[in-house]
């Protein structure tokens, strides 16, 4: 009976971290395919402003042009029907690139000032002159990291006092953007654990980030639907793992913000469309 018990448990254990790990993929796919489209975005916007430069020399040609004919010929009081119809030709194309530029220029900068405001709220929330708190963004996604120190004792998943305190200015962060998930990350260095409790730094990491997310949940009312708990072990290093500092960096929990961008994606999504279709 204990042998059938103990391969159930191992069995669920097994499709619980499956699904996290699903989910996490999931996550990082969809980062990868918005910010895929995010650079093709950005190199149309640079594709068109190099056709505007051009468009631009050739107006300020037909002007140069009319300008010497009406200099020229005393009698000439307007521009020729043909310089006038290709300067008319020129400053229309030249609106409708300034319209296609304005349009992805302020589709990239919502979702920019989306990421540039969550950052400042963040570092003014969590107080960004602690050294061992540091408030990064890449690709889009706005990342907490947090040493062990302030978290948890040398080798446990308890949480302690003083990160509950930080855990509740970004609880209250979260709840104020009801649009974005949050994902745990816990990061070890490379030293083995040894802990009757914990197999190995797998385990550690993984339960570490298991006792943020339910404290995030049980004690600040995060909704746990928003919530993804996941451990990178010891493979994830920030530093080398031969200097007692270098571990130290390495030990370390990182908070997910991740803006969900579906608006600013569809917009871009929309206008390439737009662009295609003329």
């Amino acid at each position: 009976m204990k042998r059938t018990v103990l391969m159930l448990s191992l069995v669920a254990l097994t499709l619980g971290s499956c699904g996290t790990k699903k989910k996490i993929a999931a996550l990082e796919a969809k980062n990868k395919e918005i910010q895929d489209l995010l650079n093709t975005a950005t190199v149309k916007l640079n594709t068109c402003l190099a056709e505007k430069d051009q468009l631009t020399g050739q107006v300020d040609y037909l002007k140069k042009s009319n300008s010497d004919l009406i200099n020229t010929t005393a009698n000439m009081t307007t521009l020729t029907s043909k310089g006038a119809e290709n300067l008319e030709k020129s400053l229309e194309s030249l609106r409708e690139k300034d319209l296609k530029i304005t349009r992805l220029q302020d589709a990239i900068t919502r979702k920019d000032s989306v990421t540039l405001a969550l950052v400042t709220s963040i570092k003014r929330a969590v107080g960004v002159n602690d050294p061992d708190i540091d408030v990064s963004v890449e690709k889009g996604v706005v990342y907490i990291s947090i040493a062990d120190k302030l978290l948890f004792k040398s080798g446990s998943y308890n949480v302690t006092d003083r990160a509950k305190e930080i855990l509740g200015k970004v609880a209250k962060i979260v709840q104020d953007k009801p649009d974005f998930e949050c994902m745990v990350e816990g990061h070890t260095d490379n030293v083995p654990i040894k802990n009757p409790v914990l197999q190995d730094n797998w385990d550690l990491s993984v339960k570490r980030a298991t006792s943020i997310v339910r404290i995030l949940q049980n004690d600040f009312g995060v909704d746990p639907k928003r919530l993804v708990a996941a451990g990178r072990s010891e493979f994830v290093p920030l530093q080398s793992n031969s200097t007692p500092e270098g571990r130290a960096t390495n030990r370390r929990t990182r908070i997910l913000v991740l803006p969900k961008i579906d608006q600013f994606y569809d917009m871009i999504e929309k206008e390439m469309k737009n662009q295609q279709g003329k």
